[in-house]
């Protein structure tokens, strides 16, 4: 019998969070880093705006969590927020250390810092606006260089592997069974430790800025073998993608609003100031609300972004990306308006974890977008993510060098039998599954709500799994069915939370509860198997 891969820590994602862990991680240990396609190919190497710390000499730490906590709609956990902000700076200087560049003023003596919206001062660090590409570039130099850490591209993660734990009789995590996509074959890792860091899931919506990878492949397995996941209603839709028919997934960053960019109706009038006394700069839900409302109420495909007022030599400077991918598609931004519609871009809920990143099943961490930390609330604020990734991975890479020592190697556990399924000709019953579980999320489970929409999506979803059920369960395994899969338990764990909150807050808008309730608190989704290891995670 063919023997599995064995490691001390298993890391499944390779975006900031599971590089940053990687790379915080005792060198004397065995790690395997596991890419879903190329180690290039996450959010976060698309995220364009920076990532928010104190670094101005008329900021605070204290100004920082109070912008967290009022974006965050009463819902954050103010232990969270402060963990993330206090330790931002020393995260972002870490990051300098491994090398990477952040745009700096004329001066050259401090940083260049933006603002964005829910911000009160300027505190985004960025590289021009392709922050995420210089990062992630940098971190995976480092991780390629490191002879402990072994890489896996194009490796998409099927379930976890548990067992019972002889000493606590409590389940723990053991690995996981991954499908090499390039040869089709099905592997058993194991390790000591498993770090989940593989993203949100808003491809489970028709439009998003998200690449295809996000398909919540976390979430769902760590729900599937017992975990607690919370606040998924909360899914915030970027006010701002590119509008065009051959632009996938293009976003247009929230940075170009921070310096000036005004949003238009097809007319060319301004409507933001009706809708918040922020104008441009309100939060995000609220843009990509206003967005949506006109455009229904103007029967509009797109609205536009015009940052034509501004020099043309400071809009190529400080958005030489921007200007050279709308050149692509005929919009030269420095004379054209841009056209745009809000698309999925961020799952503010996810797997419950600890301040050290931990799940409620013993040996399992989740971190960056893949958790629930208690930070975002009902409403992330902008670049408070990548510090998240960060934070939590520092947090997270401290707490397994400090019990690895004391955690014995897993049984081993069974190789994949595939013996039993057939390969399957009928390719297209999982794209039409998948198109039409988007298109009814965005349809009914967007970003205006009622109760008859998310009951009528509740009854399509229970349908589509059982259909996805029996595909999975006859046929050989593969990327495509693997994240459809997936999308459709988080899908209808989102839908399930969203159908728990009687009221409007944050992200979650509906016409049936337009109201705030007086009492805040989180979503709570405990599954049937629930493996709670007693670890205690913050709640509201």
């Amino acid at each position: 019998m063919k023997q599995p891969h064995l490691y001390d820590v298993l890391i499944i994602g390779s975006g900031v969070a599971g590089l940053t862990l990687a790379l915080q991680l005792d060198k004397n240990l065995r790690i395997a880093l596991i890419s879903k396609a190329s180690m290039q190919a996450g959010a976060s190497w698309l995220a364009q705006g920076g990532i928010a710390a104190v670094f101005d000499k008329d900021d605070s730490a204290e100004a920082h969590i109070a912008d967290t906590l009022v974006a965050g709609a009463g819902l954050c956990h103010e232990d969270a927020v402060r963990l993330v902000v206090e330790n931002g700076p020393g995260a972002v200087n870490w990051l300098i250390e491994q090398g990477v560049h952040f745009t700096r003023d004329s001066d050259q003596e401090h940083y260049h810092l933006t603002q964005e919206g829910g911000h009160s001062h300027r505190r985004i660090l960025h590289t021009a606006d392709a922050t995420g590409k210089e990062v992630t570039g940098t971190l995976v130099d480092q991780v390629i260089a490191a002879p402990h850490i072994e890489l896996f591209e194009n490796h998409c993660a099927v379930d976890l592997t548990t067992q019972a734990d002889n000493n606590s009789r409590k389940i723990r995590c053991t690995g996981c069974y991954m499908l090499n996509i390039k040869t089709g074959v099905v592997s058993l890792f194991q390790a000591k430790t498993v770090v989940l860091a593989s993203g949100g899931a808003s491809k489970a919506y028709l439009y998003t800025s998200n690449p295809d990878g996000a398909s919540g492949d976390g979430l769902a397995m760590a729900w599937r073998k017992g975990c607690r996941v919370a606040n998924l209603e909360f899914n915030q839709f970027h006010p701002t993608c590119l509008y065009h028919p051959k632009a996938k997934s293009f976003l247009i960053t929230e940075a170009l609003r921070g310096e000036g960019a005004l949003l238009r109706l097809p007319d060319g009038s301004r409507f933001m100031d009706r809708f918040h006394p922020d104008a441009e700069l309100a939060p995000r839900d609220v843009v990509a609300r206003a967005i949506d409302h006109e455009m229904k109420r103007l029967g509009s495909d797109c609205l536009y972004l015009d940052i034509t007022h501004k020099p043309a030599e400071f809009i190529i400077e400080h958005f030489p990306s921007m200007y050279k991918n709308c050149l692509e598609f005929g919009i030269d931004i420095t004379k054209d308006q841009i056209p745009v519609v809000p698309a999925a871009h961020y799952t503010c809920g996810g797997v419950m974890v600890n301040e050290r990143g931990q799940t409620d099943l013993l040996n399992l961490y989740a971190i960056g977008e893949t958790a629930f930390t208690g930070l975002h609330g009902a409403n992330r604020m902008a670049s408070n993510s990548l510090l998240e990734c960060l934070v939590y991975a520092q947090a997270a890479a401290a707490d397994i060098n400090k019990l690895i020592s004391g955690i014995v190697e897993p049984d081993f556990v069974p190789n994949w039998d595939a013996s039993r399924v057939s390969s399957s000709d009928e390719k297209v019953v999982i794209s039409h599954n998948w198109d039409e579980l988007r298109r009814f999320m965005w349809d009914y489970v967007g970003i205006v709500r009622t109760n008859k929409r998310l009951e009528r999506a509740q009854h399509r979803i229970k349908l589509l799994q059982s259909e996805i059920q029996e595909y999975y369960s006859n046929c050989e395994v593969t990327r495509d069915l693997l994240e459809l899969r997936n999308l459709a338990t988080v899908s209808e764990l989102i839908i399930r939370c969203a159908l728990q909150r009687k009221e409007s807050r944050g992200l979650h808008y509906t016409l049936d509860y337009p109201e705030l309730s007086p009492i805040a608190r989180d979503t709570v989704m405990v599954p049937i198997n629930f493996a709670g290891q007693n670890v205690i995670i913050s709640q509201h």
